[in-house]
Formats: C-alpha cells, structure tokens, sequence
C-alpha cells in the first residue's frame, strides 16, 4: 500500500534491493522468502519482538535522488505481487516526468506531493470510518489480519507484549486481543508460535502468580491450559480480557453479538495506540460500574467524573469524594465506605449557579432542585466545563410533564393530581417545612399508600381498581394489633423515619449514609416500605420517565395468549394461597396483568417460575405500576439473568455461594459438597428471596435489606443461616436430613415486631411435635450476618460472578452438547466421541456466522425457547463449508454444487435452514453403511428434491454455448415432470406447490391450500415410519443418470486408482445405458395411459425443441416423495415425445483438460456401435465437472450423434432403477473398494478445525520461510 513519505536514514540495513532506477528502489527484507540463513532468522526475531511492521509487510519501495543521503519510504507491500503492481505504477507514470526536473529539491517534492494525492483519493471514503484510530494501531490490526488470516468485519480491541509458556519455555512475542478471539504470535530464531482462541471456547480466565510462572494470566478452554505473563500492564489486560470473554458468554446465552458504540464523544485530547473499540469498552465498564453503584437505568451513559468535596447538613462537614455526571443525573459517592450517597435526578434540577471561591471553600457550586434542597459542591478542578457539561444535559432532559413540576417527590407535594399519569400515593406535605414532632393524624405519619389516587386506571372492566393502593391496605386483618405494644413499636419506627427524612431529605435526592442502612435493619414500616423500595432499588427513576407505560402494555397485552400467559395462569393461584389477598379475584387479577405486563415486556425472559411468589408480595405494598417496575428492577438489575429459561443467574450465584462456603465455613462446606446440599437450597433461597422458605412477616424484612443492599445481603445471610446450624449439618449423613434440619430452622424464624398476623407457612410440616422449636428473631439474624460476613465486598461479588458465569454457560453448553448428541446417536452411525466433535464443528460454523456475518439474520434464528437440537442451526452457504471440509466424496470443483443438492435433501420443511440432527444424517449417510446404503444417498442426491427442476429453464437455454464455464448441472426438464404431475390432480396440486414453495423467488409459504395439504401428507407419511426400502426409490432419466455420472467421474479424480475406477464407471455406465434401452420397449406398451395423461394436463409439454441438453446442475427444491405410485412412475417413463437422436453429446468446455477423454465406454463394449469411436482409458489427470468436452459420446444407439452434438435431446422414454445401478456396481471391485473403504472423520475434523476461520481479502501473504 502507498505510505505518507517517511524519511530512511539506513537504506540498506537489514534490507535487500532487488530493483532500483535513478529515483526509487524496491527491497526486500533479509530473511523474507528464500534463503536468508541466520541473518534471516536474527532480523525475523527482531521483526516480531520489536514489533516492526517489515514482518507483515516485508516489501518496499524508496524514493532516492542522485546526490542526497536521504530515502523517503513512499510504499509497502505483503507480497510481490502488490508491491510490483506499484513498482510498475511508478515506472509508467511517473520516471519520465521525473526526469524534467533540473532541481533534487523538486523531485522530492513533487513525488512526495503525487504520493500523498494518491492517498487522500484512495483515503476519501474510508476516512470518516477509520479516522479515530491512530496509525501504530491501524498498522498493527492489518498485521493482526494478515499473522491470523481474520476478515476485515473482524475488529482489533487491543494488542500487547508478552510471553507465552509453552512448558517451562517463554516466547516473548505478541497477544492480539480482538472482539472474538484471543491470538497470539510469537517468531524466535525459526521458531514459530501461532495461537488463534475464540473467546466463546474460554471455560477459564484467572489472574494468578506461582514459583513457575511469575504473575500472569491464565486461560483454559476445554483442551488446554496456556499461561501468558510479563506485561507491562497486567491488570488493564485482564480487565480487557474478561470484558472480551463476558462478551462472548453473553452471546452464548441470548445472542447480544457486540455492536460498537458509535456515539461516543471523542477524547479531548489525542489517545496515543488507543483504539475507538478499547476506548468504547473503558466506557462500558464505567458505565455498568456507574449504574450498579446507583441503581440506575440501563440506558443511562456516564459523562464524566471529578473529584470534589460535599456539603452535608445533617453533620456540618464536607466529605471527600467524586461527583459523576451523566445525560440525566448527578450522583455523589463519598471516599469513605457509605459516608454518603446522594442521586439527584437532572429532571428535579432548578438552579445550577457558581458560588464564589474562598481560600477555605475553592470552586463552589450550588444544585437547588424542585423540592427545595440545595446541595453545595467544591474543590471542583474544571467547574466551568462541568457547568457547562451540566447546562447542555438540562437544556435536553425533556419538559416538564404534567402535573410534576412542584415536586421532587409524589408524595412530597401538595398537588394530589399524579405524575405524568402515574397513580398517586397520597396527598402530602413538603417534608423539609416540617418540624420533625408530627401528629399521628399527620399525613408522614400515615401510610402513603393510604389514599386512593384521585384518577384510578380502571385496567379491567367491572373489577375494582388495585392499581390505586397495595393489597395489604385492602385485606389488613386483626386491627386490635395496632393498639397495642407492636403497634406502638410500629410507630416510633415510622418516628425514626421521619426524623430521618428531616434531616437527610426525602425522596430520591436523600442523603443515604450509614444512618440509612441502619434504619433499613431495623426494618421497614409498612406503611413505608413501597415508598422505600421505590426508592433503593432505583425503581422510581423508570417509573416516572416512562408515564403510562404500563397501562399501555397492560392494554396490549389484554386477550393475548402465548406460552407464558399459560404458565402465568397455572401458577396464579400458587402464588401466597395462604394470604388473603390471594384468594379472591381482586389479587389474582393485579397479578395477572403485572406478570403478564412484564411478558409482553420482556419476551426473552416471558415468565418463570418464581417470579409470582416476589410479585404477589411487592403487590402487597405498592399499587400495581409500582410492582411492575420493581419487578423490572429486580429481573434486569438487581438480580440479572435469574429468571430466564435456565436461571443461569441464580446458578452464578449458586456458584458464588459455594466459594465464599468454602473461604468462611471450610469445614462445613467439604460436608455440604458431599451431601450436595448447597446447589438444592441455594436456589430456592436466591430465586425466591427466602419468601418460599421462611415465614412471610419474616422474609419481608429480608427483601427490605435486599433492596438496600443488592445480592451482597443475601449471600452474607445465607452464609449466617449455614453457621447457626453448622454443628448438625456436620452430624448429617445424607441430604434429606441436612434439608430437614434447614427447613426447620428457616421456619422458625419469626418477626415478633410485625403488625400483621401470623400466615401460616409451608415448611410448618417439618416441625417436630414433641419438641418446642427454637424460635430465632429475623432482626438478630440480620445482625450476625453483618457482625460476621459484612466484609463482602459489591466489586468483589461482581468479579466472582464473572468467573462463575464463565463456568456456568460453559457448563450449560456442555450439558446441551450431551443432550442433543443422546437424542442423536440412537439413529446415526456416528460413535459419541464423533458426534460431539461434529456438534463443535457444527455450532462453530453458526457463530462465525454471527459475529462475521454482516446482519443479525444468523443470531435472529436461535430461539432460545426451542429445544437444545434445534437452537443452532445453519443455512446452506455455511453447509457448503462443512461439507466441503468434512465430505469423503470430494468432488473438486463439484463439490459445492453436490453439498448444495444434500442441503435441499435434509431441508425436509423447506426453511432453508437445517439442524444438527438433519447436518449429522446427510453426513453418516457418506461415511457409514454399506455400498448400498451409500450408493442410495448418491441415487438421492441426482433426484428431486435434491436436483432442482425449477432452473432447467435456464439450463435449457445455455445448451449452446457449451463451451462457456459452468460448475451446475442439468436436472430433469420440465415438460416431463409437469406432464407427469397432471396425470393425478392432486398430485399435480402437490408438486405444485412445492415448486411454488421453492423456486428462485423463495416465495411465501403457508399461503396457498397445496401447502396444507402437503404438509398433512408428510406428517401422515411420518406417522406411518414406513421403512424405506430400495424399491421404494422412483426411476433415474437418463437426464439424471448423466448426471450421476458426472459426480461419478469428479468423485473418482485425484484418486489413488483413478485409472481403474474410470475404467469402471465407464464399462459400468455402458452397461446401464444399453439395460435402459432395452427398458424402453416396455415401457412403451401403456401408450393410451400416456395420452389420457395429455389430455388431462392442463399445461403444454414443452417440445423436443425446446429441450435441449445442459449440463448445469440445479438447486433445487421441488419436493418429491421417496414412495411414488406405479401408475405415477408410468407415466413420467412414457410422457414426453420421442427424442430423434439417442446419441448424447456433453460437455461444460471450462478448456481445461481438453485431452481427457470421458468417454463412459469401452473398446470391447462398442463394437455393436455404428459410429461409435475407440474408447480409451481416461488420463491420470486432474478431472474436473468442467471436463467434459464437446466432442465426448456419452450414449451409444443406433444412428450417428456427432452431426447433431447441439441440436441432439434428453431421450425422455430412457430411465433406469436403483437396482440395476447397484446390481451394475457390484460387478466391479475398483467401485465396491472405493465405497466400501473407512474414512476417519475424526482426521477431517481435525483438518477442518486448522482452516476453520476465513481469511480475509489479503490472504495472498507470503509468511516467511526459512532456510540454510
């Protein structure tokens, strides 16, 4: 490629000039091609260590001038032929206009001047897309590309210095970390390393340090352990390369293949080897950092961080720390551990003003929101450009909505009408112009929730509203307990949060600090505790930027019937049965359109199980929109992946749980492994938040700290719960017993502070009668699991979810591997080991689809509802790859139009895709059963609805420009199949439709009656599994013979034997054409059936004329039953017109091997033959589809065929059974060897595996070799 002039000081340093002229010279580089001997090993070490760009371009050209030291470098080159095609550009345009110049000066100039012209032209369309990455790096993705053969859609992320340890030896070379691989390369004195891992095979990613290998990095697939060390920056590569592996385990699970972030604000200052795809990673993992720490929607994008000081009232001080600032909010997090949080929504901002510096206060700024708080920042280091970031977001955040302009909160302001649509809790009063003594008849000392809204969404007509209140308000039973001494508790903690609000603020703009969670503990009044769960969970946030969300959803989904409305309904009445207000329609029906809300929202998830048990308990305190986006909270944030088909969420966790049992309770965890106890309870406990395994009042107070607190609290109680019970658990001896003892103890768990009565709880069974239970205090519970385990650390638990969910999906997949390779085996021939290694092969080929695909076509058509067998699966362009790799019956350049004809084959519903099962039958097909098993897949191959008849038209066509290159071959013409098809109306219809369904257009299916019907027809045919036997198999025309006969001569070149078999094929092939001739003369005797056949057809045959012989190949798609009727067959043998001529001409003219004669008969079988030439022996030659000539007799009759090679036809009255084929082939040893011989796939799998990936348009690049 031209290069932007670059000055040479050293032209002939480790370079050899192979050609010069007076004004540029054209060099190699020493060691590059051949010879080179030790120098050429010295400078490819450097090359590679050095990260010189000679190693993937080892060509060059330099521009000198007579009198001047200086070289100018003006253009590279990865292999001879590109730098010659510039070397030869120079000399022709410009070596004459070079010599004008009197001036040296000049001449640089004007080359340098041309050089760069020639850039930008070549530059002017790509610059747009490229030009944020900076030269070094784009430099080293083209080395990337060429070193790996990878495609241009394939993006470098990154790449670095390092060794790898293969044994105890390091190769220091470089890793290539690119979205879908790992690569490494590595050239030391001869030695060459090439590593090429996709991140989709990584089981195990670690950052560890022993005696041998000092701190580095290791990486496990299910083959092999590779260890990677001295970076120079470890952790910024681990970091990448978990991100890079996360990626990949998220594309397994649901399909999100990477898009690049192409909004992202460019770098205030250049990024020296930064790449816009590394920089767009940096910013994803800020972004989910920023998100998680703050509960934070999923689509908000972080802006920026600084460092500042906070001013907090409620202690006078102002605590360190960093202010983050995103499209819609500023959020505050103190350097001191829960010092202080704060989130204050853009939406609520009125005022942002610059206050004035003072030594003691520098940089001051000033945030006032709607509801009267102020909140005063310092220390800022930029704070006009953050005034200004600030200024651009508000002028975006979207107007006021109705009715929420004169509050922060909804139930801090005085307007009873709801926000943007939303329901409304409750009229009450600004809380910071109150005075922290309320009155028991204060509105704050009241429920929120106590009111109803003043514009109820009546979701259901004739029902009551439930969307204005929680349930719990509706069906509070046994009213005396709040006179009495719970009541009186109940109140001083409504009390005490009061007083908090007071001081901290109220709603989303609350101080959270310690004082917070310290309240949370204590629990959660219930008259609080929607409002508050609101709050933590960050569920507010959504429900007031998307007004009337909900009820739009619930009206779309209204009368809706899929699979999870069905699990929906079966599990309604499952949900709480024990609360009351679960057991009338009021509750049942809330529920119902909240799961079913969340299932229209949400296809991927729909509905698990579960998920009814934490709803109906967030219905209880909250109205129903309010349920809803908690519930959205919980399943896509708080709680990610645990309610999918697989819960792979909550088997990361599991996996978490079983960690930190062994770090904290060592002893106790050897136990629970060998009881396997762990992984039965810890779902339960996760799924259901403990709702399903401990006393509803209890359970509660844990959801209280879970909103607080994330999954960090329910891994540290369950932690507490293992401990309390350790010494019994340890006595167990098997797994019912170690449950028994749980269950008791997670039964007894009481709130002796709850208001409400008791509910009777499931577990109750499990006490024992004559022994009082222990009863344990949920609040004690809390305690010790935070005196014990509260050093659990967020960040921590997210780095434990990654490694887990590595070996988790990991597991899932290998678990799906085995599942479909059982439901196969039973019917292949293929052993297990074969099998998975072709499911590998197989899911391989579709993910290289995804993500090197241009569209999400190959992604959209996994349905992870499906089951395992049917979740990957392949079109025919993949197919063809596979086949092409992995047949036995290598036809060269036939081969693609063979692989194409077996797709159409197994395509049994038309859909033009194909799954593993179908993939694994087309291949045992080839590679297992006898000659006759073997030779019936080739039969079926040169047959509708493998030969395709919907293109003879166009094969008919170019029958007389034989001479032109085609590769497909000809099939059975029209006017003898649709004769045929109309002898029968129904049949007619039928194969009608199905030429209709897959011709070249792909027109729709489903849209016509012949579709139904023939879709009845083969699930009836399916039903009857009728095993197919050889007579079952239709006749061959001698079109199709011709055909088989081709494959036949492909299959058979570049064959050991070669000789032998065509010697075979040809005598064989005589043999048949003569058994069909003599067929002829009885199938002629039904000629009245024909002709009622003609008067029934409804379309002209098409004449003799009109149907000349081709040789291309079709592909295919009319579908024809394998079991044809007798009278059918008849009638397609007698059908068409006679043909004039029974001598077939053939040929494809391609120009190659015009000497080969192909001709199918022997010296000894044609002397009965008028005109028939000797036949010789075919050459050793390559031979090729394209082969056959124009002059080669394929068929030998009466009359002469050499006059009329372009006007002779199909004889239509010519056909041939199965069983003559194979009674014919087993006369020839060379053709029964020849099927008959094992061929390991296992070897081909291992072949396919190294050429598996594509390469991309420069894969014309010459590696080096070296020699002497």
């Amino acid at each position: 490629m031209w290069l932007g002039p670059e000055e040479v000081l050293l032209a002939g340093a480790l370079w050899v000039t192979e050609r010069a002229n007076p004004f540029f010279l054209l060099q190699r580089r020493r060691g590059h091609g051949k010879g080179g001997g030790l120098t050429g090993l010295l400078v490819g070490t450097l090359d590679v260590v050095l990260d010189s760009s000679a190693r993937v371009a080892p060509y060059r050209i330099l521009h000198q001038t007579q009198d001047s030291q200086v070289y100018w470098a003006v253009a590279c080159g990865s292999s001879r032929k590109e730098i010659t095609k510039h070397w030869e550009w120079l000399e022709n345009n410009l070596l004459q206009t070079l010599s004008i110049f009197d001036n040296e000066e000049d001449i640089t100039t004007f080359v340098k001047g041309k050089i760069h012209g020639i850039i930008a032209e070549e530059n002017k369309n790509e610059q747009p897309q490229s030009e944020e990455d900076p030269g070094k790096f784009k430099e080293a993705e083209l080395k990337m590309r060429k070193q790996f053969g990878m495609p241009e859609v394939e993006k470098l992320v990154n790449y670095y210095s390092c060794s790898y340890w293969k044994g105890r030896v390091p190769r220091q070379g470089w890793l290539y970390l690119t979205v879908n691989h790992l690569c490494f390369y590595s050239f030391l004195l001869g030695k060459e390393v090439t590593l090429v891992i996709q991140w989709v095979d990584v089981t195990q990613l670690e950052k560890n340090a022993t005696l041998l290998f000092p701190e580095c990095i290791k990486v496990n697939t299910r083959d092999n352990e590779l260890y990677f060390s001295m970076f120079l920056n470890i952790n910024e590569t681990f970091k990448l390369m978990e991100q890079l592996a996360n990626i990949a385990m998220r594309q397994l699970l649901d399909n999100e293949s990477f898009l690049q972030d192409k909004s992202l604000p460019k770098p205030r200052k250049p990024l020296k080897n930064i790449s816009a795809l590394k920089r767009d990673l940096d910013a994803r993992a800020k972004n989910e950092c920023y998100r998680a720490t703050f509960r934070l929607p999923k689509d908000e994008c972080l802006d920026g961080h600084t460092d500042c000081t906070l001013w907090t009232p409620f202690n006078k001080m102002h605590i360190p720390g960093q202010m983050f600032v995103s499209n819609n909010y500023i959020c505050f997090a103190s350097k001191a551990e829960e010092a202080c949080h704060l989130i204050i929504p853009l939406r609520e901002v009125t005022i942002v003003e610059k206050a004035d510096s003072s030594s003691v206060l520098p940089s001051p700024l000033s945030i006032s929101t709607k509801s009267k708080m102020t909140f005063f920042f310092a220390n800022l280091k930029d704070r006009d450009f953050l005034v200004q970031r600030i200024s651009d977001f508000l002028q975006r955040t979207p107007s006021k909505k109705p009715c929420s302009s004169d509050r922060e909160w909804k139930w801090n302001s005085a307007d009873p009408a709801c926000e943007g649509g939303c329901l409304n809790r409750g009229v009450l009063r600004p809380v910071l112009q109150e005075v922290p003594e309320l009155p028991s008849s204060s509105p704050l000392a009241g429920s929120p929730t106590s009111a109803l809204s003043s514009r109820p969404v009546n979701f259901s007509a004739g029902e009551v509203p439930t969307a204005s209140q929680g349930l719990l308000k509706l069906f509070r039973r046994n009213s005396e307990e709040l006179l009495g001494p719970k009541g009186a508790k109940e109140k001083m903690k409504e009390e005490s949060w009061n007083i908090h609000f007071f001081e901290y603020g109220r709603g989303m703009c609350m101080y959270r600090t310690a004082k917070t969670r310290e309240l949370v503990q204590k629990g959660i009044p219930e008259n609080l505790r929607g409002e508050l769960w609101l709050l933590f969970s960050g569920a507010w946030n959504e429900m007031v930027t998307h007004p009337g969300y909900y009820a739009d959803l619930v009206e779309k989904s209204m009368g809706k019937y899929n699979l999870a409305t069905e699990e929906i309904e079966r599990d309604l009445h499952r949900s709480m049965p024990e609360h009351p207000a679960f057991q009338n329609e009021l509750g049942i029906a809330a529920l119902r359109r909240v799961l079913t809300a969340y299932a229209f929202r949400n296809p991927t998830i729909g509905y698990c199980q579960a998920m009814n048990i934490v709803t109906s308990v967030l219905l209880l305190y909250c109205n129903e929109e309010e349920a809803f986006w908690l519930l959205v909270a919980l399943c896509e944030r708080m709680l990610p992946d645990y309610y999918n088909t697989r819960v792979v969420g909550a088997l990361v966790d599991q996996g978490i749980f079983e960690e930190l049992t062994r770090e904290y309770l060592p002893l106790l965890s050897e136990k629970m492994q060998d009881l396997g106890v762990i992984s039965t309870i810890s779902l339960s406990w996760f799924l259901t938040l403990f709702l399903s395994v401990m006393p509803f009042e209890s359970a509660v107070v844990i959801v209280d700290c879970f909103f607080y607190e994330g999954i960090k609290f329910i891994l540290q109680v369950s932690l507490a719960i293992l401990d309390a019970n350790v010494e019994k658990l340890l006595q167990c001896c098997d797994e019912g017993e170690a449950m028994t003892i749980l269950g008791r103890y997670l039964d007894n768990v009481v709130n002796r502070q709850s208001i409400s009565p008791p509910i009777p709880h499931l577990h109750a069974l499990l006490t024992s009668g004559d022994e009082p239970p222990l009863e344990i205090d949920i609040f004690e519970l809390i305690k010790t699991s935070y005196e014990k385990f509260s050093n659990l650390k967020a960040d921590d638990i997210e780095q434990m979810r990654f490694k887990q969910r590595l070996k988790v999906i990991q597991s899932l997949e290998d678990t799906a591997k085995k599942s479909v390779v059982r439901a196969v085996s039973g019917d292949i021939g293929f052993s297990i080991e074969e099998l998975e290694e072709l499911y590998v092969v197989f899911k391989a080929k579709y993910l290289m689809s995804c993500y090197w695909g241009n569209n999400r076509a190959a992604a959209a058509r996994r349905d992870q509802s499906l089951p395992y067998l049917e979740q990957y699966r392949i079109d025919m362009e993949q197919f063809k790859e596979l086949f092409i790799s992995l047949t036995p019956w290598s036809c060269g350049a036939h081969t693609p139009v063979l692989a194409g004809r077996l797709f159409r084959l197994l395509d049994e519903n038309r859909d033009s895709l194909i799954n593993f099962k179908e993939f694994v039958t087309g291949m045992s097909g080839m590679y297992h059963g006898d000659l006759t098993e073997k030779l019936k897949v080739l039969y079926k191959l040169h047959l509708p609805p493998a030969l395709n008849p919907e293109e003879t038209e166009s094969a008919l066509e170019a029958t007389s420009y034989f001479t032109e290159d085609v590769t497909t071959e000809v099939s059975p013409f029209v006017s003898e199949l649709d004769f045929c098809l109309h002898c029968e109306s129904q049949e007619t219809q039928e194969d009608k439709g199905r030429r209709n369904e897959n011709g070249p257009e792909k027109e729709e299916k489903g849209t016509s009656p012949q579709d139904y019907r023939y879709y009845l027809r083969m699930w009836a045919n399916e039903k009857e599994s009728k095993k197919e036997t050889i007579k079952d198999l239709p006749k061959m025309s001698q079109e199709q013979f011709i055909e088989l006969c081709k494959t036949l001569y492909n299959m058979f070149s570049e064959d050991p034997v070669e000789q032998e078999l065509y010697h075979a094929i040809a005598t064989v092939a005589s043999l048949l054409l003569r058994i069909g001739e003599v067929g002829k003369k009885f199938s002629n005797r039904p000629v009245r059936k024909s002709e009622d056949c003609k008067t029934n057809n409804t379309q002209d045959p098409v004449s003799e004329e009109e149907s000349p012989t081709s040789e291309q190949s079709q592909n295919s798609a009319v579908e024809q039953h394998p079991q044809a009727d007798r009278e059918d067959k008849t009638c397609r043998d007698t059908q068409s017109e006679k043909t004039h001529q029974e001598n077939q001409t053939q040929g494809d003219g391609s120009g190659e091997g015009q000497g080969s004669p192909l001709q199918l008969l022997s010296d000894d079988e044609t002397k009965d033959d008028m005109s028939m030439s000797s036949y010789s022996m075919v050459s050793t030659g390559s031979l090729q589809c394209e082969d056959i000539a124009d002059d080669t007799v394929l068929v030998g009759c009466e009359g002469s065929s050499s006059a009329a090679r372009y006007g002779s036809t199909i004889d239509t009255d010519w056909s041939i059974s199965f069983e003559q084929i194979l009674a014919s082939m087993l006369t020839e040893t060379a053709l029964v060897n020849y099927f008959e011989k094992k061929v390991n796939i296992l070897q081909k799998i291992k072949d396919q595996k190294k050429v598996e990936r594509q390469f991309s348009s420069s894969s014309d690049y010459e590696l080096s070799s070296v020699s002497g």
